[in-house]
């Protein structure tokens, strides 16, 4: 059997630039989300809600809150401002291995690029790596399972074709959810 090499020119790539945009604004949704339920767990824990695990003094636990609520309200900001990419599609088999290649790809060098930057021994900064892990190995566990069923099943369902970036989006923060 041979196969035509001829053929393929750069319009046959499986490389869509919206589809990669949208799943970096999805990865930057799900871990601004994960910074802010970790931000407001922090405030709950200085209000004396919460048993103490992360802060000696309700004046420290106030002061990482509000750095974790600007950090997560700035990481929030990216994929609204530059990307503005709200749609996954993921009808065809070469919608498909986009979205399972660049959710896997983006997991990895997000995953890579926390490991170098964040290797302070602060404790703070600690659970902000442990975040970004949790959000890069859902991303690469689940997501790609879930793109393989939407694409499965998106024929048949509607709903799923529909509202397919926010039916994604949930249950990314949901599986990270299960990675912490």
């Amino acid at each position: 059997m041979q196969y035509d090499v001829s053929k393929l020119g750069k319009n046959n790539l499986p490389i869509n630039k919206s589809q990669i945009f949208s799943v970096i604004g999805l990865y930057c949704f799900v871990l601004g989300t994960s910074l802010l339920g970790f931000s407001i767990y922090l405030f709950l824990e200085s209000s004396g809600f919460v048993e103490q695990a992360f802060i000696n003094w309700s004046g420290q636990g106030l002061f990482w809150s509000f750095i974790t609520l600007f950090i997560s309200l700035f990481v929030l900001f990216i994929p609204v401002e530059f990307f503005s990419e709200y749609f996954i599609e993921n009808r065809s088999f070469k919608n498909l291995l986009t979205n399972v290649v660049s959710v896997i790809f983006v997991s990895l060098f997000f995953l890579v690029v926390f490991q170098v930057l964040l290797r302070n021994q602060n404790v703070f900064i600690t659970e902000y790596l442990v975040v970004a892990r949790a959000v890069s190995f859902s991303g690469f566990i689940a997501i790609p399972l879930v793109l393989f069923l939407f694409h499965n099943f998106g024929k048949n369902l509607h709903i799923i074709n529909k509202y397919s970036y926010s039916l994604i989006l949930i249950i990314w923060i949901i599986s990270t959810q299960i990675f912490l």
